[in-house]
């Protein structure tokens, strides 16, 4: 199955490593790559030349099966992800993307689109690193209905508070979390909730069908909290933690949170720390269950990557 990408940052990089180790198991190759930095690339090996004149002219030379959708986030609009995916649809192309924010904004209307074209479209490395949450719920929950969702998905935060509960400064956080590479391209993203606000909409999107977007989250950072606050809790034996919420009301609405929350160190959304992650789904069938990822990082959302490229030749 032929491959093109859009983005070559460090999770792209990672990705054509992994098929290229993994070629002899899964018969993926990459046709081609397009970024705005580095230009466009065909076959193998990758050689950039001058970038294509749109990702429609790269689509077309490129000549592939699958586009796997690399972009950086864009949270208020989803773009310029959206657009690239439609592309690939208008050209029957499957859809694999790591980039959350078209879940958040138009989940429904690229289901549909994809379904509509006789395409797979999946993203599981779009919350939790290439964790299943996804291909679990799709695969392995036939009947389960999701009623919310709890999680602990933010790795910035988490450095930050750990920072701060350490007595360094705010700002060493910051910085602490931009050495190891997880922060978003602008790190107010993430302190200010926006990074966990699209999380949370993709996921209440895809797994109860809310129809919802960022803006709907109710909406708090980390940015408030203070020395005094950390050293508070941590007297009391508990943590501070960014968590993103979504529970199915009476009459049928979804209401979702992000918003820092002060736990018990006891509470299974506080005993990840660092860049590991937990969510925990509640549902009508199988009570509460969840995924926790320990310590990822590019190797996982890479593999995820994968595991949808798996996903969709078992639907050929």
């Amino acid at each position: 199955m032929r491959v093109a990408l859009i983005g070559y940052g460090s999770v792209a990089r990672a990705f054509v490593s992994l098929i290229t180790g993994q070629r002899k198991r899964f018969p993926f190759r990459i046709a081609g790559v397009h970024t705005r930095r580095h230009g466009t690339a065909y076959g193998s090996p990758l050689e950039f030349g001058p970038a294509a004149t749109s990702v429609g002219e790269f689509l077309d030379k490129a000549q592939a099966e699958v586009l796997v959708e690399l972009s950086s986030l864009e949270p208020e609009t989803g773009e310029p992800a959206l657009t690239h995916i439609r592309e690939a649809f208008a050209r029957g192309m499957h859809v694999v993307t790591a980039n959350k924010g078209p879940l958040a904004h138009a989940y429904s209307a690229l289901r549909d689109e994809a379904a509509a074209r006789g395409v797979q479209f999946r993203f599981e490395s779009t919350v939790m690193d290439g964790a299943p949450v996804f291909n679990m719920v799709r695969n392995c929950l036939p009947g389960v209905r999701i009623l919310g969702f709890s999680g602990a998905l933010n790795s910035t935060t988490k450095i930050i508070l750990r920072a701060m509960a350490e007595e360094r400064t705010f700002a060493e956080g910051v910085v602490e979390a931009q050495e190891l590479g997880i922060t978003e391209a602008d790190p107010s993203d993430d302190v200010d909730g926006w990074d966990s606000a699209v999380k949370t909409a993709a996921l209440a999107n895809v797994l109860m069908d809310a129809g919802v977007g960022p803006d709907d989250v109710e909406r708090e950072g980390i940015g408030s909290l203070t020395a005094d606050d950390i050293r508070a809790a941590r007297e009391a034996g508990e943590v501070f933690v960014l968590i993103s919420r979504a529970e199915t009301l009476p009459d049928g609405r979804v209401r979702m949170q992000a918003r820092p929350e002060r736990l018990a160190v006891s509470d299974p959304l506080a005993t990840t720390q660092g860049t590991s992650n937990v969510l925990l789904l509640h549902t009508d069938l199988m009570g509460t269950v969840g995924t926790i990822s320990i310590e990822p990082g590019v190797a996982q959302t890479a593999y995820g990557l994968l595991s949808d490229l798996v996903d969709i030749t078992r639907t050929l």
